[in-house]
């Protein structure tokens, strides 16, 4: 009766927690979207579903469950450990599940002649549980003995294996103790052979226990003797054999009651049978409670997330399921850390060692913003730079193997902070690169605001500020006719994109703490500047007279930027210019 109330308590957690994340991902927002709707997204999400289910697009949702769910195609084109990982723990848990714990609903309405200890399914319990114990080794290696290059380990990530490590551990105890005990064997001799237990007889199938399948009695005294044992073997395949096979086949049970025998009779006394069962139960029941509010949980969202990438359309998917849907990615996040290792802002992290760099992190703070708990002052500067030195290449979202649109999400959360406080020169940064590329993304009055502000801002170092308004940029062409607005000979600053690997590298940036306040332009801001037109103020940094011209920028940048070169002819053409020149 307890366990019974114990598990529809357990099952209604866990409903009533799937239930809220499902209410969640319709109602929360990213970004600096209006204030959402919760019957309006509900109702486009229903659409959506339904137009999807009745369309040639659900071929394309079968196609993802079976190749990128239950195979996991995605995880194996990433990393052959990590899928065998994943494999080994998602195959074995789930055949646990539907095999052992949901015996009644599943297993015996497909085997009508089901027991427990009768094989197969003796031995295909141990056999699962050893493929999830195997996939949790692989998974304690992988993060915590020899840990993958920019993996980042997290409580969620240490309480996933734990759980699923105490469930496992705690049956196979269970089991052993079970096979070990003589007050089991009682119960079953008694219920299941009719035997009485102080029969002579009943102590002959007793001995046989005791030699064959690791039982434990303080009446048996080993050797048996030859003609006891052929007793036993009478009466184990007269009472026995048809409800039970060899312990030997639930091999790590077999073995777990062979290393318990030396306290097995102590054990026994102390009724451990029914402590390990409690054990078992409770920890099989607090994992279903807190499956929705664990990592756990991409065990649900993870699927959706790449059911969904699989029939997405950005031109088609209506602006709420699409704030939907990056909500919902959130949880399908699964903290393995196969974007930090191609995430093209590495060597950034790698000088800064910010850790909200790094895509996964990322993930995981933007959780905590989304459900409104409030950011410390350092979260949020560590996250604003963050977002601010992605380079949107988008490798993260590529390789993802829960299939969700990073490249997405950083651009929905990045447009809100620039629209609440831009903290650099709007556009001698990256923002300007991504939100010219998306401007129909964003309304107009939106869009335009942080340019604004930047724009005044960086007017002010401009000659004559007062002849230029936001809205009419100033062009090369407007300045070639003033001495020292000559743009240099290389003009491949046209291809940078603002990633600054550039400045990223440059010893000099390196040398102070607060570079931009002694260089005043930064190497990707001075790029930026001359595509701009701001030849002037190009020319006026000081960053070009502390190059070291070591070339490492140069060498670094993935658009082949000529960087140290334009430096070199910017410093070149600022001297020849200059009245005074220094023989």
């Amino acid at each position: 009766m307890i366990f019974d109330i114990l598990f529809y308590s357990s099952l209604s957690i866990c409903i009533i927690g799937i239930c809220y994340k499902a209410f969640a991902w319709t109602t929360k927002s990213i970004g600096c979207q209006k204030d959402p709707n919760f019957p309006h997204r509900f109702s486009d999400l229903i659409k959506g579903l339904f137009s999807t289910l009745f369309s040639l697009k659900v071929f394309f949702l079968v196609q993802s469950f079976f190749i990128d769910v239950m195979f996991q195609g995605r995880i194996l084109r990433t990393s052959m450990l990590r899928w065998v990982m994943h494999f080994l723990i998602f195959t074995g848990f789930l055949a646990l599940v539907l095999m052992h714990a949901f015996d009644s609903v599943f297993t015996e309405n497909f085997f009508p002649y089901y027991y427990s200890t009768v094989n197969p399914f003796f031995f295909l319990r141990n056999l699962f549980a050893l493929m999830v114990l195997a996939g949790l080794g692989i998974a304690i290696y992988r993060r915590y003995y020899k840990p993958a290059f920019r993996l980042k380990n997290a409580g969620a990530d240490l309480f996933a294996v734990l759980i699923i490590l105490s469930i496992i551990l705690s049956g196979i105890l269970l089991e052993g103790m079970k096979m070990a005990s003589v007050s089991e064997f009682t119960v079953m001799v008694e219920d299941y052979a009719g035997l009485d237990y102080e029969d002579e007889d009943t102590l002959a199938l007793e001995s046989y226990w005791v030699k064959e399948f690791a039982l434990t009695s303080a009446r048996v005294n080993l050797p048996v003797d030859k003609e006891v044992l052929v007793l036993g073997l009478e009466l184990h395949e007269n009472n026995c054999v048809d409800c039970h096979s060899p312990n030997k086949s639930a091999f790590m049970g077999y073995a777990t009651a062979r290393l318990l025998s030396p306290v097995a009779i102590f054990l026994d006394k102390i009724n451990s049978v029914s402590i390990l069962y409690y054990v078992h139960i409770l920890v099989c029941f607090t994992g279903l409670a807190l499956l929705p509010f664990s990592k756990m949980f991409h065990i649900v969202a993870t699927p959706i997330s790449l059911m969904t990438n699989a029939v997405y359309d950005k031109n088609s998917l209506e602006g709420e399921n699409d704030l939907t849907r990056q909500i919902m990615e959130l949880d399908a996040c699964t903290h393995c850390s196969t974007c930090n290792l191609n995430c093209s802002a590495g060597m950034m992290y790698e000088s800064v060692k910010n850790d909200y760099i790094l895509p996964s992190e990322k993930i995981q703070i933007l959780k905590k913003a989304v459900s409104k708990d409030s950011l410390s002052t350092e979260e949020y500067k560590a996250l604003f730079q963050g977002l601010y030195l992605c380079t949107n290449c988008d490798r993260c979202t590529v390789v993802c193997p829960s299939g969700i649109n990073l490249k997405s999400l950083w651009l929905s959360f990045r447009e809100n902070f620039i629209q609440k406080n831009p903290e650099d020169h709007f556009i001698l940064s990256t923002f300007s690169f991504v939100r010219g590329l998306n401007p129909l993304t964003i309304e107009k009055h939106a869009y335009n605001k942080p340019l604004a502000k930047s724009f005044d801002k960086v007017v002010q170092n401009f000659k004559e500020p007062e002849s230029l308004t936001f809205g009419t940029m100033p062009k090369i062409s407007d300045h070639t006719n003033e001495p020292g607005y000559d743009l240099p000979c290389s003009d491949t600053f046209v291809h940078c994109f603002g990633c600054q690997n550039c400045s990223t590298i440059c010893p000099v940036v390196a040398s102070y703490p607060e570079p931009e306040e002694v260089l005043t332009l930064l190497p990707h801001q001075i790029m930026y500047s001359l595509g701009l037109g701001f030849v002037g103020m190009a020319k006026g940094s000081a960053m070009i007279w502390n190059c070291l011209s070591c070339y490492l920028c140069q060498e670094h940048c993935p658009q082949n930027v000529a960087v140290c070169d334009i430096l070199f002819q910017l410093k070149n053409k600022t001297f020849l210019n200059s009245e005074d020149k220094i023989l």
